[in-house]
């Protein structure tokens, strides 16, 4: 039995006429930019989060982008950001010329809440928190020490959707959140989509002037701004999607239940939870090994595919090699680098393969 590292058909199929009637309904509107999907989307989205307002974009890294742009962070400024984190946390701040400054992980891959004030310099502006793998990062001690320094932060919720501590979901503690809707997401959509929730007006109306090429009032602008709309059809599907997603977040915990109860083989680390239950909704489960190729190759052998996120950390990419970093200056990101491998964790799995990934696991 091969088991691939991800299905995203499956969760398509369990909803399937639902989607299909509502691209249906989209098309036969006649309206696929910017309409009643994306409105609609938007205060259901905000709702479900907990946020006053939310706003529809095209991409996650749009979202980042556009953030540190509303939020004045300019050429020079320094933005604290995890070591351990995809590059594209890391885009959102260098594509507005600010400064990254790489703070290590915790022992739950996040940023590490203790490490934050020794990095704070006199050009700090801003921390940028990722909740990684679905796992909310440590909000109330970061708040506070944003709070104290009087700075301001931007969640990465792409890969967050609906996890929380004590019911304050990712994207409600910061000045704004940022998500993703990229197709392998919680909430995933059939395409490219992000969306921003934030409880500031002025911040909403700023991102809705910046995705429509920086106009408020048609053909006339304010500023140079982008072309980042979420489609109508996205929109739409992701309504569908939204509906479920609870129940979809759910399914993941009992996967993820099922591997923390199953997985038994003493060369193998899992995942621990740093907020209990409600704050991770498990987007990916990741194990360390020591010798990481050699099991994720004994894992082919048997079938059954993964994933490594990531490889590679941003501050030794081709990409930021002018800020000078080098191998051992972030020791733990660059040591669970050669360490994290993600399980095949899905919606749908069906407990024959969930059952068939243990063994094997168990029998490495």
């Amino acid at each position: 039995m091969k088991i691939s590292s991800n299905r995203l058909d499956r969760q398509f199929q369990t909803y399937r006429e639902e989607y299909l009637q509502k691209i249906e309904e989209v098309l036969n509107s006649g309206w696929y930019v910017l309409g009643n999907e994306v409105q609609n989307f938007e205060k259901e989205f905000a709702q479900y989060c907990g946020s006053q307002y939310c706003v529809g974009l095209a991409s996650g890294l749009d979202a980042l982008t556009l953030a540190f742009d509303v939020l004045k962070i300019k050429e020079g400024d320094e933005v604290l950001v995890p070591a351990n984190t995809y590059i594209a946390t890391v885009m959102g701040i260098t594509k507005n010329r600010a400064i990254p400054v790489f703070v290590e992980p915790d022992l739950f891959y996040n940023i590490d809440a203790s490490k934050i004030e020794a990095a704070i310099t006199e050009k700090t502006k801003a921390i940028c928190v990722v909740h990684l793998y679905g796992q909310i990062a440590n909000m109330p001690e970061i708040m506070r020490i944003a709070k104290k320094h009087h700075l301001k932060v931007v969640e990465d919720c792409a890969q967050a959707h609906g996890a929380h501590i004590n019911g304050k979901k990712a994207g409600n503690w910061g000045d704004i959140g940022c998500f993703s809707f990229y197709p392998t997401k919680n909430l995933g959509g059939f395409g490219d989509g992000g969306a921003i929730t934030t409880e500031n007006l002025e911040i909403a109306e700023e991102f809705r002037m910046l995705r429509n090429y920086g106009s408020r009032v048609t053909y006339y602008f304010e500023r140079v701004g982008y072309n980042s709309r979420l489609d109508e059809i996205q929109a739409g599907l992701l309504r569908v999607k939204l509906k479920h997603l609870d129940a979809l977040n759910e399914e993941r915990h009992r996967i993820a239940e099922r591997y923390l109860e199953g997985i038994t083989n003493p060369k193998i680390q899992l995942p621990k939870e740093a907020f209990g239950k409600a704050g991770h909704i498990y987007h990916q489960f990741v194990i360390e090994t020591e010798d990481r190729d050699a099991l994720m190759t004994y894992l082919k052998e048997h079938d059954v595919e993964t994933k490594i996120h990531y490889p590679q950390p941003p501050h030794l990419s081709k990409a930021y090699a002018e800020l000078g970093y080098h191998p051992g200056d972030f020791p733990i990101t660059e040591r669970m680098a050669d360490r994290v491998l993600s399980l095949p964790i899905y919606n749908a799995m069906t407990e024959e393969e969930i059952n068939e990934v243990i063994q094997v696991l168990n029998q490495y």
